[in-house]
């Protein structure tokens, strides 16, 4: 077990630091349940979390480029016509029409021209080294069944894939959500409680590409021409629920804007629900089929917590089959405990 350090807990008053003490302290927490455990990444998977984040990187100095040249020419008074698209060629044969009286501003608009070049250059060449090197992942077949869903194109898949790694580490989408940190944050007291902004916890990209996607589903459902190749390559079981996701989740947009919702709530709460049919996809790809559970895409169960915990995990891969479990757990036995009283006391008695 590799146990996060920073999640250990500790006195706030202990001072007194040694290896018989750390190895004493560490045993009675793993006896007691109270260490959590970190997933460990191989060296492929490490390599391509370094690209994805290389290309990170890469986007955000194409970012700051463009800035920067905006900068310079909005001080100078020099402004695109309102309406109209930036970044475009239009806006490109713009850019090269533009002069300076003076020698040294003029050298600055062509440097910061030609810094957005080499930029995008740049961008394009980690785009296509990625787009190489993704077929011979291991999370391949994650990354092709998630770009099924709307908004989520290869790249933006394989940096899902790459803050999923193992899925049977989060047991439920709540987890996944939380992980995340599209969860809202909660500082309650009494009777009364209060909710605030989302976490912001985990992995910032993918959150990111999260909230990227949820803009798209503010449109009807529909599968458009572009998306037919990477929705027909992938499995029925997630085709459907990647229809499921995209039905719901516009249905649920249009109705949050006619409450009159402020736009960036209504994207945050897509983008966790989003959160919740990534997991049921990384669920039902990384776990080959269960026999004798039969999961079902019904309008009633077919929805971001559709799985009560994931395939690889060791729990039940159905809420009906979950609810069999509990049921036959809390039956009272003939000394007149339930079956999971009897349990807990027999592990704290031989743990």
């Amino acid at each position: 077990m590799v146990a996060a350090p920073s999640m250990i807990p500790r006195k706030s008053g202990d001072r007194q630091k040694n290896d018989n003490r750390d190895a004493a302290s560490l045993a009675i927490l793993h006896r007691g349940g109270l260490l959590t455990a970190v997933w460990v990444p191989d060296a492929a998977h490490e390599a391509m979390r370094d690209l994805i984040r290389t290309r990170l990187v890469a986007m955000r100095a194409v970012r700051t480029a463009r800035q920067q040249l905006s900068a310079f020419l909005l001080r100078h008074e020099r402004i695109y016509p309102n309406g109209r698209q930036a970044w475009t060629k239009a806006h490109r044969g713009w850019l090269a029409d533009q002069s300076f009286a003076q020698p040294a501003q003029q050298i600055v608009l062509e440097e910061s021209i030609e810094a957005v070049r080499l930029g995008e250059q740049r961008r394009d060449r980690v785009d296509s080294y990625l787009r190489a090197q993704i077929p011979s992942w291991s999370l391949f077949p994650l990354v092709q069944n998630l770009g099924a869903l709307r908004g989520l194109d290869t790249i933006a898949s394989a940096g899902l894939a790459a803050a999923i790694g193992d899925p049977s580490r989060f047991a439920s989408a709540p987890d996944f959500m939380a992980y995340l940190g599209l969860v809202p944050s909660e500082h309650s007291s009494g009777p009364k409680r209060r909710i605030g902004a989302i976490t912001k916890a985990g992995d910032i990209h993918a959150r990111t590409l999260l909230i990227e996607a949820a803009h798209s589903y503010r449109f009807p459902a529909r599968v458009a021409r572009h998306k037919l190749a990477a929705v027909n390559a992938v499995p029925e079981n997630v085709r459907a629920i990647a229809w499921k996701a995209q039905t719901r989740l516009c249905q649920r947009c249009r109705h949050m804007m006619a409450k009159g919702k402020l736009r960036q709530v209504v994207v945050t709460a897509i983008a966790r629900e989003l959160a919740g049919f990534v997991w049921s996809i990384a669920c039902i790809t990384t776990d080959p089929p269960v026999k004798n559970v039969a999961i079902t895409m019904s309008s009633k169960e077919a929805d971001p917590l559709l799985f009560s915990s994931c395939p690889r995990a060791p729990h039940l891969q159905s809420r009906k089959a979950m609810d069999v479990l509990q049921e036959a757990l809390n039956k009272p036995s003939h000394s007149g405990r339930s079956k999971l009283d009897e349990r807990s006391a027999h592990d704290r008695v031989t743990g």
